[in-house]
């Protein structure tokens, strides 16, 4: 039986060490992942199709930048289901030296916020982007609770999500609990995801009706998959949904693509590379969505909207893409939210959107308000 109060005791004396590590749970499972290595142990890329032949904890980020470059911590030591603390000495792992250090929130204005989507909005209808992700940073005050409680709690409440706690060189600290999936294997064959339009998620068996611009959102994304498979010569694949996705304070529409391993065992990596960032996060045509985002949001996302997971560890690889989270500095916690805008996004409802998204996370560091 998994021991909460050893475990969480054992994530904060890792992170009073500042040592390097990775501490997840699986979707719907309740077995902990820990990877726990020296400093030496972590290596920095500048490529995502660097992860070739590579195994250990990956934490991607949106894009990558000299502060933000993908992040890989090799396993000094691994288990997929930790249960006994005693196996762990946190005295024998060398602690690593921040990089760099977070820079401080650049939250948006409501009013702002309300006149970039609207913006946003006419540069659609008026020019060649069909869709993009526009975000921003809400930040809270940061308490003297202990993050391995409010880790053990973010899975209580979002078992349906991929919950992570980590902290790593240039990275720092971060926890999140998302839904969506990058690439996983599942048995002879890799599974990705589209997912796209979120609605308050309802509890009480009512059914989901979904919007024109949601669907269109979500194919959007299903488009793209298609087109990634056809440059790697993925001609037969398996599909599932599109269906409702329930996922902490929000639900979403999702639909599955299966696939055989065969295609891509050799180059996941250039394949997560071509996948990432997907129209979920970034937009399309994907290039004009990337550099939208750079020209508009006033912050740099870092590993937002990223990817994160173990990375053929034991031979498995479970990527999901980095939504729901919070990076955490010494005095904040800087939670991340936002959405899919095209030609029928109201503002209103984008801000509102935002604030859904953020719920999950405020339900574990801010309990009173919910």
């Amino acid at each position: 039986m998994r021991d909460n109060q050893s475990i969480a005791a054992l994530l904060d004396q890792l992170l009073d060490k500042n040592i390097a590590f990775a501490a997840w749970f699986n979707p719907r499972e309740s077995k902990l992942g820990l990877v726990v290595g020296n400093a030496s142990d972590v290596k920095i890329y500048n490529r995502f199709d660097l992860l070739n032949g590579e195994a250990g904890f990956v934490f991607a980020p949106f894009s990558i930048t000299s502060e933000s470059p993908v992040v890989l911590l090799r396993p000094k030591f691994y288990t997929d289901d930790f249960s006994d603390s005693d196996r762990l000495n946190v005295e024998a792992f060398v602690p690593f030296q921040q990089e760099n250090h977070p820079g401080k929130c650049n939250p948006i204005s409501r009013e702002d916020y309300l006149q970039l989507i609207e913006k946003t909005v006419t540069d659609i209808r008026e020019g060649a982007l069909s869709k993009v992700i526009i975000s921003r940073q809400i930040p809270f005050v940061r308490t003297d609770a202990s993050l391995g409680n409010t880790f053990l709690q973010l899975q209580e409440k979002t078992p349906n999500a991929f919950t992570y706690l980590v902290n790593l060189p240039y990275a720092g600290i971060w926890m999140g609990a998302t839904p969506e999936v990058l690439v996983k294997s599942a048995g002879e064959r890799f599974e990705t995801v589209s997912l796209a339009g979120t609605q308050i998620r309802k509890y009480d068996g009512e059914e989901y009706y979904w919007s024109t611009k949601d669907i269109e959102e979500q194919a959007f994304v299903s488009r793209y998959m298609l087109d990634v498979f056809f440059n790697f010569d993925i001609h037969q694949y398996k599909t599932t949904g599109p269906e409702t996705l329930e996922s902490g304070k929000v639900a979403h529409l999702k639909t599955s693509f299966f696939f055989p391993k065969e295609k891509v065992e050799n180059q996941l990596g250039n394949f997560v590379a071509e996948l990432h960032p997907t129209p979920a996060v970034c937009g399309l045509p994907k290039d004009l969505a990337h550099q939208y985002i750079h020209e508009n949001e006033l912050y740099q996302r870092k590993y937002y909207t990223g990817y994160l997971g173990p990375w053929r560890l034991d031979g498995q690889v479970s990527l999901f893409v980095n939504l729901r989270c919070m990076e955490i500095t010494s005095d904040e916690y800087i939670l991340y939210a936002g959405g899919g805008i095209t030609a029928r996004s109201v503002p209103e409802k984008e801000w509102d959107e935002t604030n859904q998204k953020a719920k999950t996370l405020l339900s574990v560091i801010n309990p009173e308000n919910q």
